[in-house]
């Protein structure tokens, strides 16, 4: 097949996408097809025509992910121009080319619905959830709500944060909590305030990040993310970070974090967690696979925190780690996404 990888894009997550788009095109390229990749937004900037992307190298330093987000300010300097669109020169023509694209975007406009729904005007096919569900579960106080009462999840509230109001949220929010943006990915703009100062300066980052901001309950316990592949749950994975919480940093630095896959967890917390997963995938109406994130009381008891509709496909990513569990290599495992993808694009899901 021909197959376009879509990567990169306008997104805090801009980094982790172009390392999962390399890894997904060469893997691609590798089980026989043609597959070139294309940053979303930058597209075709003059260096290639079209068709020379499918036999372009992969860039090697696409692979490794940066300890810092990029700064969407010097990514939009180097496109240059007064162009607001966040869809590059070309990208729309080599989609409606491919027999399907293969979506390697994390976070905003790749993994909030909108270049779904205009893949879908396109009729041309892609991977993952169609633009509802991915819409839906972009946005973590919609998915909560819809959820609430199908598993159990921490209790929240969603502010939007201002500096007229930082003080009067940073003196009335009970602690500890986790603070995050209300629709981003990669545990950007996450985290954990323990004390007034450590929510002020979470707050104060929150507002940077837009404003709307999700405050969840504090809740102690083991951290275990389940991904949904079809209509199974996979095996579990534990994450025990070596240093502080499973920030960005400790998400995309080989070594960073010791992940345990299978889950060294009791059986029935694990059929706690997969039904839990396969609840939140069916509620919210997504399709082909997710990533469900939990934290595991000692009690046993799964607190969902939120799903993720593109989970990163990276070198150090989970949703691969636990495919390889139940026998799919990484390249099986995007072949696999291809073809439950068309499937439920052809059944208009």
């Amino acid at each position: 097949m021909k197959i376009l990888v879509l990567a990169g894009g306008l997104s805090p997550e801009r980094n982790v996408s172009l390392s999962s788009g390399a890894m997904v095109c060469q893997a691609l390229r590798g089980q026989g097809h043609q597959a070139a990749l294309m940053d979303l937004y930058f597209g075709l900037d003059g260096a290639l025509s079209g068709e020379n992307l499918y036999v372009a190298p992969i860039p090697e330093a696409f692979k490794r992910v940066a300890r810092e987000a990029p700064d969407l300010e010097q990514v939009k300097a180097r496109r240059g121009g007064d162009d607001p669109s966040a869809i590059g020169p070309g990208v729309l023509e080599m989609c409606a080319k491919a027999d399907v694209v293969f979506l390697a975007l994390h976070g905003a406009c790749g993994e909030d619905g909108r270049i779904q729904a205009a893949l879908d005007l396109l009729g041309v096919p892609y991977t993952g959830s169609g633009c509802l569900g991915s819409a839906i579960a972009m946005d973590k106080d919609l998915t909560k709500r819809l959820v609430a009462d199908k598993v159990t999840t921490p209790g929240w509230e969603t502010v939007t944060v201002t500096e007229e109001n930082l003080d009067e949220l940073t003196g009335r929010i009970k602690l500890p909590v986790v603070v995050k943006p209300i629709g981003s990915g990669s545990s950007i703009g996450v985290y954990i305030a323990k004390d007034r100062a450590e929510l002020k300066r979470a707050l104060t980052e929150n507002i940077r990040l837009g404003g709307r901001t999700v405050i969840e309950e504090y809740i102690r316990g083991r951290e275990v993310q389940v991904a949904v592949l079809g209509d199974k749950a996979l095996p579990s994975i534990e994450i025990i970070p070596k240093e502080g919480f499973y920030n960005y940093a400790n998400k995309y630095q080989p070594g960073a974090a010791h992940e345990v896959c299978p889950a060294r967890i009791p059986k029935e917390w694990e059929k706690a967690v997969g039904e839990a997963a396969l609840a939140v995938f069916q509620t919210i109406g997504l399709s082909v696979y997710a990533r469900a994130d939990f934290i595991v009381t000692p009690e046993g008891t799964p607190y969902f925190l939120e799903i993720n509709t593109l989970p990163g496909m990276t070198p150090t990513s989970l949703v691969p780690q636990e495919a390889a569990a139940v026998g799919l290599d990484y390249g099986k495992l995007c072949e696999t996404i291809i073809q439950l993808s068309l499937a439920a694009r052809k059944e208009g899901l």
